[in-house]
């Protein structure tokens, strides 16, 4: 049980993370795409952003951010959700699609699968990216100490 629910935390984490277009894409892909109801179409609203200095900190907010959520019912009764940064309700619709789609099962797990990988690599190279281009940036302060002439 716990397995699952860490795959799915996992799988949640990926789609919130994903941009509206790499979604589409995906979704895009699909040979056919369920049809759905709402149980709780897509709002923006705002939650509190808390922050915490060191491990041992005390807690304080740090500010608010606007993000979206909705819930879907497919055909067959399985039901995808979906909470993410930002006011793209089309970005939250399609999470919600795929965390239903990965929760079917058959042949429409595989495939939801293969979305998931794909965009985690991709958010993967992102990162990367991202902290190679932070780290040539870095200045070794203890070094420019020592180098320093003597007064």
């Amino acid at each position: 049980m716990r397995n699952h629910v860490e795959e799915r935390q996992r799988w949640m984490a990926v789609l919130a993370r994903a941009s509206c277009q790499e979604l589409e894409q995906a979704y895009s892909d699909l040979s056919d795409a369920p049809p759905y109801v709402w149980l709780r179409p897509p709002e923006s609203g705002l939650v509190l952003l808390r922050g915490q200095a060191g491990e041992t900190g005390t807690s304080f907010n740090v500010g608010e951010a606007t993000m979206t959520r909705c819930a879907l019912k497919l055909a067959d009764g399985t039901m995808g959700f979906a909470f993410s940064l930002g006011r793209d309700q089309r970005q939250a619709e399609l999470a919600a699609l795929f965390d239903a789609l990965l929760q079917r099962g058959g042949e429409t797990v595989s495939v939801a699968l293969k979305v998931i990988s794909e965009l985690e690599r991709t958010q993967s190279l992102r990162r990367d990216l991202k902290s190679r281009k932070t780290a040539s940036t870095k200045v070794d302060f203890f070094a420019m100490t020592q180098a320093r002439e003597p007064e």
